[in-house]
């Protein structure tokens, strides 16, 4: 396994490779890996010839007041993990080498931006979209592994390569799930043990949700009332959203027709979480 941290040793790396005929399959992460994203990992070694993970903590996604600084970060043990799953390439920048002085060009896919994680963390997407552009010309992969954990940026990032033409089929992955229900997440670090116990509420209230649904209820505001009060009956849980929206453009649902998109944001402790679910 080769680690590189220069871009022009990453850019030239893979010139090679693809003038070789090689194919470059790409899962870009910011670290702190987990089982989640080792089943990317391992999605990536059967679509591609040669699998690249880059880490890196991107600071231009984090608002002022948000957790950059203590972001959990482990390169060791990432390494590790990266080598036991066979990765051929990690690409681990410096902020300073990615957003060199001076820097001002930002991708922005305003629309699919402005609904659930956008609305309460502003230029979140923003910061997203920017740092998977760079990446993408950065690494020349052919194709791209996301978690659909976090199904807004895999939507985005979809919409972004099919509005700039980039020649990357962008390939999403299903939700990886702790044995008890708890979607996977770098930021379960954070949870002591009564607040991982706590966090458990959010995937009950998606239980709920879908079994209301698969129960013949369509009404947005019923299964949005039942999921909140679940929430809400958990001390520790602070609610950001919960919503009912449409699979493509994320719009808010009042009533479902064929699928929707059940997606909450839960604050447990320090730790701000997100988990979702399709319906039908």
């Amino acid at each position: 396994m080769k680690l590189i941290t220069d871009i022009e040793e990453m850019q030239a790396f893979s010139n090679h490779a693809r003038k070789m005929g090689k194919s470059i399959a790409f899962v870009p992460t910011m670290g702190c890996l987990h089982d989640g994203h080792a089943s990317l990992l391992k999605k990536g070694k059967e679509l591609g010839d040669i699998l690249v993970m880059s880490i890196f903590v991107n600071p231009i996604q984090f608002g002022p007041r948000e957790d950059y600084a203590s972001y959990p970060r482990d390169l060791k043990r990432d390494l590790a993990i990266a080598e036991a799953n066979k990765v051929d390439v990690v690409f681990n920048p410096a902020a300073e080498v990615m957003y060199a002085q001076g820097f001002q060009t930002y991708v922005d896919v305003a629309y699919l931006s402005k609904h659930l994680c956008g609305l309460s963390r502003p230029g979140y997407f923003k910061g997203v979209a920017t740092v998977v552009a760079k990446l993408f010309t950065i690494v020349k992969a052919q194709i791209a592994i996301f978690g659909e954990k976090d199904y807004q940026q895999h939507l985005i990032i979809k919409k972004m390569v099919k509005d700039l033409n980039m020649d990357v089929d962008v390939v999403g992955m299903p939700i990886v799930r702790e044995i008890n229900g708890l979607a996977m997440s770098s930021r379960n670090n954070y949870l002591n043990n009564d607040e991982r116990k706590a966090a458990l509420c959010l995937y009950t209230a998606l239980m709920k949700g879908k079994e209301l649904f698969e129960n013949d209820i369509k009404e947005s505001g019923i299964i949005l009332q039942e999921m909140r009060s679940i929430i809400e009956a958990e001390p520790l849980a602070v609610i950001d959203y919960i919503n009912v929206c449409d699979i493509n453009t994320l719009e808010d649902l009042d009533k479902i027709q064929d699928t929707a998109l059940l997606a909450l944001a839960v604050k447990i402790g320090k730790a701000r979480l997100i988990d979702n679910c399709i319906l039908g």
